[in-house]
Order: structure tokens, then C-alpha cells, then sequence
């Protein structure tokens, strides 16, 4: 599994196109991301110097806005974009495209650093798991982060 976070993190193409189709890498992607929130709800709690509550919140945001960023992500792609998947392939391909999220246990820097590399890497599974050009990966990655963003504002808002 860890030399599957590692390819994924670096991009590796043939790995998306790969775990795109094999349901069998849904239990890893699933545990990628766990671990990703767990790390980076320790990396805010730090950051925040009150442990449980951000610990809780973001742990649990992880988990439930990667399976509302891959309901998002499958129905832009498809509907306004052409593109051809469903939300196990984007469960999979955007659970793997988490791992820079290791990065966040460092409080401000790999939290940020890790963000950015993850919303790379969301665009690449995307463009991969939905057999699309670059361009719609953006169009479908952006539209969906800012629905996304604001989901999650609520979601901080109510705890």
C-alpha cells in the first residue's frame, strides 16, 4: 500500500489508469484516506493548541468529504464534461490522489504543501479516471472544490 501512495503522489499515470478499473484497490483508497485524516486532524489540532475537537471534526471531515468531493467530482465530469466514470472510480483514483496529505502532520507548512499536491494530484485521477483532457480535469476538479469548499464551510460552521 505504501508503494502504491507513493506512485500515486508522484503522478504516476499508469497507476490511476490502473486503479481506476480494479475495485479491489477501494479498501486501500479507503485506508489512504483515513490515515490522511487522521494525520492531518493531528497536524490542525497542533496547529489550533486545542486537541480533540479539531482532531474530531477534521478527521471526520476527511473521511465524508472524500465521499462527497468523488459524488462531485462524478457527476460534474459526466454531466457537464462528457466524461466516463462512476463514483467507485472516483472513490478509488481520488482516495489514492489523498496521499500528499501525509505532509499535513507538520502544523501550517505541510498542511498547506500537501493541500496543493493533493489538488494536483485530484486533477490528474480525474483526467484519468474519467478519460478526459486536462482541461476538463480543471473544469470539473474547480467547479467541484468550490462546491466542495463550501460544503465543508458549512460543515466547519455547524461544529
Amino acid at each position: 500500500m505504501i508503494q502504491n501512495a507513493i506512485r500515486a503522489a508522484r503522478l504516476d499515470l499508469d497507476f490511476y489508469n490502473t486503479i481506476e478499473k480494479d475495485e479491489q484497490y477501494t479498501g486501500q483508497a479507503a485506508l489512504i484516506v483515513a490515515i490522511t485524516s487522521l494525520i492531518t486532524g493531528l497536524g490542525t489540532a497542533i496547529a489550533a493548541k486545542g486537541f480533540i475537537w479539531p482532531f474530531i471534526v477534521v478527521t471526520i471531515g476527511g473521511l465524508f468529504g472524500w465521499l462527497v468531493w468523488s459524488f462531485l467530482t462524478a457527476w460534474i465530469g459526466t454531466s457537464l464534461f462528457d466524461g466516463q466514470t462512476d463514483v467507485g472510480e472516483m472513490l478509488r483514483v481520488l482516495g489514492f490522489a489523498q496521499a500528499p496529505l501525509v505532509l499535513a502532520i507538520i502544523p501550517w507548512f505541510g498542511i498547506v504543501v500537501g493541500s496543493i499536491w493533493a489538488l494536483i494530484a485530484s486533477v490528474v485521477a480525474v483526467r484519468e479516471g474519467q478519460d478526459f483532457t486536462t482541461g476538463k480535469a480543471i473544469g470539473t476538479v474547480g467547479i467541484g472544490w468550490v462546491a466542495f469548499l463550501v460544503l465543508r464551510g458549512i460543515w466547519t460552521f455547524v461544529f
